[in-house]
């Protein structure tokens, strides 16, 4: 059976070692993996190419947010390691974005580019602080919408504004949630988590799961349920 591979596993470990002993234990047929900020700056891009030799398709979860000549630096730099798809953050603005698109359309190898709206960790209080106003929900489309005027893929976003997005943006618009819990799990960092049946089932395209998988006594056999369950939606 052919799996469109809509779990991303979140292989937030502090060293590569680590994160490949546990994509050891999964199957590259019913995942693909994010590496973040902590397992790329402890392994550097040897941990990517390590993952790809595994059958792996890598989700560079690196949030790049600087001037657009650094940004698109960067993105170019991504795109060689023939990752499959990597992010921005929205907030750093249009131009930014742009030049992300910009390089790597420039590349032979095109990674999926997406934009990270407001965090999870974030609630309405949080963003008011910050400076932003609006609430969570208002920023998020606000910013997405910025986003696929810039040309990008998708955005990162909580599955809870994924039916509001739904709405606004086009279908191909790719909608990538994490803080995907399931019922019987520690709810964790995220602010704004859902299960992974209810996230699909509200319009997300790819659902980030760390713990859940990661932490479980049997990685391949929590996963499985998940795909299952989520197969069912």
């Amino acid at each position: 059976m052919k799996h469109d591979k809509r779990i991303i596993v979140a292989l937030d470990f502090p060293e590569q070692q680590l994160a490949l002993d546990m994509a050891d234990r999964l199957d590259p047929e019913l995942c693909r993996v994010k590496v973040g900020k902590e397992l790329f700056t402890a392994a550097g891009p040897q941990v990517v190419s390590e993952l790809h030799a595994r059958g792996f398709e890598v989700f560079l979860d690196l949030k790049f947010h600087d001037i657009p000549n650094t940004v698109s630096g960067a993105c170019r730099a991504a795109a060689r390691l023939k990752v499959w798809m990597l992010n921005v953050h929205a907030s750093g603005g249009a131009a930014m974005m742009q030049a992300a698109r910009h390089a790597i359309d420039s590349e032979s190898h095109r990674p999926l580019l997406i934009a990270v709206t407001i965090l999870t960790s974030l609630a309405d209080a949080d963003v008011r602080a910050i400076g932003f106003s609006g609430t969570v929900r208002e920023n998020v489309e606000r910013l997405a919408l910025m986003a696929e005027k810039a040309g990008l893929d998708g955005v990162v976003c909580s599955a809870a504004e994924t039916p509001g997005l739904r709405k606004i943006v086009a279908p191909a618009f790719k909608l990538v949630t994490p803080g995907i819990r399931l019922p019987e799990d520690d709810k964790g960092d995220p602010a704004r988590v859902v299960a992974p049946r209810d996230a699909i089932a509200m319009g997300s395209d790819y659902l980030v799961i760390g713990r859940s998988i990661t932490g479980a006594a049997d990685p391949a056999a929590k996963l499985r349920q998940i795909q299952l369950e989520i197969s069912r939606s």
